[in-house]
């Protein structure tokens, strides 16, 4: 039998010890890898129930994210038309150092993310962004976790609790165990981020949203309303005539007026930016209203700058034309002006009584609007007159 030589045995000897080691160590090893610590992301996010934005957010932007991210994805849903939802909002703009605020307002991290614009256009980078890092917990919003664990042991002292309005089928995260709540709405699944829900409340509550602003649009909507039967009775008694004196030139100052405003609205409802709202009122809120856009698709300022320039249009007509013409323009600004009225009155109602808050660009809106209705009665009549004479 031919010898082996020792050197060559004591590899194949080492060969075998370093592929049993292997065969009892690697695989746990790779199993590890393979099975990571999964990054998840978690944001609040503040809306209302009488946002149209918010609900374009909720029920079409967040559910694409969640169906892409899966768990790796949680957010909560914060109503700040609750008391408890508001003093949260309150905190997060100071924890940013914001004076004021506007919903949908998404916090995750240190960061902000306002509007249905900025909300489908970043969150995207943040959630990369974050899951590269490891994942991120709950906002550091003061009060944000008291909050959820005042909730939680609220529900756990209800043996039998009653349906959650915006996501029944939503449970807190396992940061504070899975335990259905009720108030603040934890979502961390496609199928649970069901925030389209309204929370009914009382007229007393809306009003109580905005005391001082509210307040102002009940009286500023009784006097449109007062000026309106006013202009009915005006109508029927006066004989006409045509604009004179310093209401020639009130008229188109006023017309000029309004259309700033309106064309100031009509910018902040398209391009989603912060309104300035003034000592009185809450226009971000009103702003961010579904009322805010007729039938959800034309914003309401811009239906008032063209409601304005051909108010202004038919002014000129009026005043610098002859004849049949004039007349007919004297009976369109009459028409034009009490319609635009009308539906100022309706606007200035949802603004105390459905939205909960008041736009004070709005109600300039809605007084420059009455005024010019007022001042179009008189030509108006005169050219009714001449008509009932032709015939």
């Amino acid at each position: 039998m031919k010898d082996v030589p020792l050197f060559t045995t004591m590899n194949r000897f080492w060969v075998w010890v370093v592929l049993i080691h292997m065969l009892f160590t690697v695989p746990p090893v790779l199993a590890a890898q393979e099975t990571p610590p999964q990054a998840v992301v978690r944001a609040v996010l503040f809306y209302s129930p009488t946002c149209g934005h918010c609900h374009y957010v909720i029920t079409e932007i967040l559910p694409l994210f969640f169906e892409q991210y899966g768990d790796q994805l949680q957010v909560i849903g914060i109503d700040v038309s609750q008391p408890d939802g508001w003093t949260l909002f309150i905190n997060a703009l100071q924890m940013f150092g914001l004076d004021r605020g506007a919903v949908p307002f998404l916090v995750v991290g240190d960061t902000y993310l306002v509007g249905d614009v900025d909300i489908p256009q970043q969150f995207p980078e943040l959630i990369e962004y974050h899951l590269a890092l490891g994942g991120t917990d709950w906002p550091d919003i003061p009060g944000l976790v008291e909050m959820l664990i005042a909730v939680q042991s609220t529900q756990e002292a209800q043996p039998t609790p009653t349906p959650i309005p915006l996501a029944p089928s939503s449970t807190i995260p396992a940061t504070f165990e899975d335990t259905p709540v009720q108030g603040p709405v934890p979502v961390s699944a496609p199928e649970s981020l069901i925030l389209t829900g309204e929370v009914e409340s009382s007229l007393g509550d809306r009003l109580a949203q905005d005391p001082a602003g509210n307040g102002l649009a009940i009286v500023v909507l009784i006097g449109m309303l007062i000026s309106v039967g006013w202009g009915g009775r005006y109508f029927q008694q006066t004989a006409g005539r045509r604009m004179m004196g310093a209401i020639l030139w009130i008229f188109p100052a006023l017309c000029i007026a309004g259309l700033g405003v309106a064309s100031y609205l009509s910018y902040v409802e398209i391009t989603q930016v912060e309104a300035v709202c003034g000592p009185v009122g809450d226009c971000n809120t009103v702003q961010q209203s579904e009322y805010a856009r007729l039938f959800g698709i034309l914003p309401v300022g811009l239906l008032g700058m063209a409601g304005y320039v051909m108010i202004l249009l038919a002014w000129a007509i009026m005043m610098f034309k002859e004849g049949r013409l004039s007349d007919r323009a004297a009976t369109a600004l009459l028409g034009m002006t009490f319609f635009g009225t009308l539906f100022s009155v309706y606007l200035t109602f949802l603004e105390p009584f459905i939205i909960g808050a008041t736009c004070a660009w709005c109600l300039s809106s809605a007084i420059i609007m009455t005024v010019l209705m007022l001042l179009s009665i008189a030509p108006g009549k005169l050219d009714v007159r001449r008509l009932l004479r032709r015939k």
